[in-house]
């Protein structure tokens, strides 16, 4: 099947507006009548359930943590994107749609991220109305700061703390509505199937985490805002209840899976220490604003304390490789050349699997107070976890799995091609190709929150019969009997491994095979890997506790379960797309200095995967992907 992503036609620069104009809408007095599901309660989904609560429509909230406040999008730290062009350093709306064209590896559709650019000026504007406290400069105007794949400074920022403080904004308009009274919010729910009534969405299947109780749950729409799956790899810098099951549980009702093979590595995280680890702790990007990356030119010195090491000793290999960007080269970028100087052997710190991210030059320009003004909750996150005083000696960092930029396939109006599903944020595939700049997941999230689903599901709600099918249909009790089967099930294989050992062998073979590195052979490797640890996995996984409490081993199983599937499907994927674009990285496709090699000639599509039943290879779907705009290049940030 050819996908059609609906994008508007004619110029790009009138695309959004011309769109907005033409779809349908719903009247005031009509939109009390419908309800809407919106799962997950970070940046996408918080804003979206705050902004069509305000607009007139019945909104049912979920979230799998015991409060809104608590969804991952906090660890969002170091800024967020907008082409305001306060600093006067040639930013528009096109740098800021060619710069994520681009960082994307050209495998974005352009309307979307035209769309994503247009409107990032609003959501500061929105942001700030809500009292989110950003960096304001000596006059007291709004401050900006450098991120990764970008030459202008356009990141808005509140110290190493912005994704909380938007998330904050977002939670308090939306509990303003549950005030009101417009928004209902279900906490400790997971979502755990789609119900799908004659090919469309109609509601959802969830446990209730603290009584154990299976629920159901009807609207006129379904909307997922449920974050990524990179804890497909285990070790992530994700929250460790972040998961693939609410997208994955919609796939398997029917919802395409686009470039499931597209994972961002960040650059920027604290080294693992040792297998006892269950995440990582993300470093924010931003600290490569003003900090430099190196490593000892020689093997010898490596075990050498830095302050010992040269200046003209030590090798600051981004500004070797990428003089135009240095240290704010781009994740992918990033990411790959600190493996290489580790596989090199110049890696520095335990296990030699770290580089140095070293202040000493900015506190010598601005001097520490500075530079303490701008990152302190940074230097003493790291302080309390290495013991390690950054401001005396250069800190550690490795890459880590960190984002997913693939996700369920979404038209332009957000929905995928299961009607009334639809989908926002990082669930999504839409706007960053193949590669996430950095400050840019803050800037999605709340465009599709705030900006962009008010208008599309209204088009889509407008040929919809309020309150058609309820829950008293019988997809909804063949849904929860399904559900509850797989609960049964998990509890009762009573085996002698526990969860967390299937998850931890299922991150190794992941990150071995599927990581920064992919080869045909690994890859071939992982899907023969995967499916046996899954056989063993449903003979021998240990659920402790009952299922009629709260049982986060149970939770966890359901996770680790889907994960097994999933973790196939990414490895098709990353098999299927023969070249290196982005964060994925095929050791057959580089050029002679080691730069991902695209294949524009075969593979500018998005790849979108029908899932046909576990055991069954999916179907492969294919939306071409078009360049009116800005033109096919290679990649270079030198």
């Amino acid at each position: 099947m050819i996908l059609d992503g609906k994008c508007p036609t004619g110029p790009i620069q009138e695309s959004w507006d011309k769109h907005r104009f033409d779809m349908k809408l719903v009247n005031p007095a009509n939109k009390r009548k419908y309800k809407v599901l919106v799962v997950g309660t970070g940046l996408a989904g918080g804003a979206a359930a705050a902004s069509l609560g305000e607009l007139g429509y019945n909104v049912e909230a979920f979230c799998y943590q015991d409060s809104a406040r608590r969804a991952h999008s906090i660890a969002a730290q170091g800024g967020i994107n907008a082409a305001k062009n306060y600093p006067n350093d040639g930013d528009s709306i096109y740098r800021l749609f060619y710069d994520t064209i681009k960082g994307g590896d050209f495998r974005a559709r352009e309307a979307d991220v035209w769309r994503l650019a247009q409107v990032s000026n609003n959501i500061i504007d929105q942001c700030v109305a809500q009292g989110v406290p950003f960096a304001r400069d000596y006059a007291g105007y709004l401050d900006n700061r450098s991120f990764g794949g970008a030459q202008v400074s356009r990141t808005f920022y509140a110290r190493g703390q912005t994704g909380q403080q938007l998330l904050l904004g977002a939670y308090q308009a939306l509990m303003r509505q549950v005030k009101v009274g417009s928004v209902k919010l279900f906490a400790r729910r997971e979502m755990l199937d789609l119900v799908v009534v004659d090919g469309e969405a109609k509601g959802i299947t969830c446990r209730n985490l603290v009584t154990g109780e299976i629920e159901s749950y009807w609207g006129d729409a379904v909307i997922l805002a449920t974050g990524g799956y990179v804890n497909v790899f285990y070790l992530s810098t994700n929250a460790m209840g972040c998961s693939v099951t609410a997208s994955w549980k919609a796939a398997r009702k029917g919802a395409f899976f686009a470039n499931p093979c597209y994972t961002q590595i960040h650059p920027t995280c604290i080294p693992q220490t040792g297998d006892h680890q269950s995440k990582l702790t993300l470093m924010s990007e931003s600290l490569r604003n003003d900090g430099r990356c190196w490593v000892p030119k020689k093997k010898e010195d490596c075990d050498k304390p830095a302050g010992e090491i040269a200046d003209e000793d030590r090798d600051y290999y981004l500004e070797r490789k990428y003089p135009s960007f240095g240290n704010l080269a781009p994740r992918d970028i990033a990411s790959r050349a600190a493996k290489e100087q580790c596989d090199d052997e110049r890696g520095v710190g335990p296990g030699k699997r770290g580089v140095y991210l070293d202040y000493q030059s900015a506190i010598d320009r601005v001097g520490e107070d500075t530079i303490r003004e701008r990152y302190g909750n940074l230097f003493q996150m790291y302080e309390k976890i290495t013991d390690e005083n950054a401001y005396k000696q250069p800190m550690r960092i490795y890459p880590a799995p960190h984002y997913s930029m693939g996700g369920l396939w979404v038209d332009y109006n957000c929905m995928s091609n299961l009607p009334g599903l639809f989908v926002l944020g990082e669930a999504n595939f839409s706007v960053h190709g193949a590669n996430r700049l950095g400050a840019s997941a803050l800037m999605q999230g709340l465009a599709d929150g705030y900006f962009v689903i008010p208008y599309t599901i209204a088009n889509y709600l407008a040929g919809v019969k309020p309150g058609s099918v309820t829950d008293e249909h019988p997809e909804f009790k063949k849904s929860a009997e399904e559900v509850q089967g797989q609960v049964d099930k998990l509890m009762n294989i009573n085996g002698k491994k526990s969860v967390a050992q299937f998850h931890r062998e299922l991150g190794k073979i992941m990150w071995e095979n599927v990581g920064m590195a992919r080869s045909d052979e690994s890859l071939n490797n992982a899907l023969k890997l995967i499916p046996e640890l899954r056989d063993e996995f449903w003979q021998n996984v240990k659920v402790t506790g009952t299922k009629e409490e709260v049982n986060s081993q149970l939770e966890n199983a359901g996770r680790v379960a889907d994960f097994f599937e999933f973790g196939e499907l990414l490895a098709k994927d990353a098999l299927h797309r023969e070249e290196s674009c982005g964060g994925h990285f095929r050791v057959e496709h580089q050029t002679e200095d080691g730069e991902a090699m695209r294949d524009d000639e075969n593979f500018t599509y998005a790849a979108a995967w029908e899932f046909k039943g576990a055991g069954n290879e999916p179907e492969l779907h294919k939306e071409p992907l078009k360049f009116e705009n800005v033109q096919l290049a290679v990649r270079s940030y030198k």
